[in-house]
């Protein structure tokens, strides 16, 4: 029902505790090179058509 799919609002992320989410968000946000893969191939392939194609 709405989406929730069994998750009832609570959820658990290692690495969100650790640290690790906030760290890798700020040396994203600082650099400008994404963390995720999606974001990281997005950045690559706007950087081929740039150079294939001009602006």
């Amino acid at each position: 029902m709405f989406g929730f799919k069994g998750k009832y609002g609570v959820s658990f992320s290692l690495s969100r505790l650790l640290g690790i989410s906030g760290v890798k968000n700020s040396v994203a946000r600082k650099t400008g090179v994404p963390t995720t893969r999606g974001g990281l191939e997005r950045k690559i392939g706007r950087a081929i058509i740039k150079t294939f194609f001009g602006k």
